[in-house]
């Protein structure tokens, strides 16, 4: 490579700190629980066997520039690990305050943050639904999303709609999975 490149691509990563201030803020978005620990298994009591209650999350490093949060909560091994067929969705949940830093135990059906919205889970219904694979061991994956917009409000959104709306609008993302077996 030339001198020329060379003093071209500094100026080029001068004049573009932008982008490499967002690789930086979704690399310091995190989501943890005090329930589970990422890639291990669910405790009953947040499951179809237990209580179905929602897990308590917290997460950290939320971009100073985002407007809202947005989480999703599905299982890309149903019906059957070993032959899965699609993505079950358990949870939706968007417009979560920037501010939020948690959900506590059983968030789910009114203990939502102010202003944040339940959307529809593959139960036909608003709010969570616990893990209550058929066969086999599951992975459940908790997805959070920074976004630098509030999403409209209106009728509950899906999953594939919700998706549809953050696409463009999301600045950091986090993920954590858990697993769960039915009768261990």
């Amino acid at each position: 490579m030339n001198m020329r490149c060379l003093f071209a691509i500094s100026l080029l990563l001068l004049a573009s700190p932008s982008v490499f201030a967002a690789q930086e803020d979704s690399a310091m978005l995190s989501l943890t629980s005090a329930a589970f620990a990422a890639g291990q298994p669910i405790p009953k009591k947040y499951t179809c066997e237990g209580r179905d209650l929602s897990p308590p999350l917290t997460w950290s490093g939320v971009p100073a520039g985002a407007k809202s949060l947005a989480l999703i909560v599905d299982d890309p091994d149903a019906p059957d690990p070993k032959a899965p067929q699609r993505v079950w969705v358990h949870w939706v949940l968007y417009n979560i305050p920037p501010a939020t830093t948690s959900l506590g135990e059983a968030a789910s059906g009114g203990n939502i943050p102010s202003g944040a919205a339940e959307g529809t889970n593959d139960w036909s219904r608003s709010g969570y639904g616990g893990p209550c694979p058929p066969i086999g061991r599951h992975r459940y994956f908790f997805k959070l999303y920074a976004l630098d917009n509030v999403l409209p409000g209106g009728a509950p959104l899906t999953k594939s709609a919700l998706e549809a709306a953050m696409h463009g609008h999301i600045v950091a993302q986090a993920e954590l999975i858990g697993t769960y077996q039915k009768g261990g």
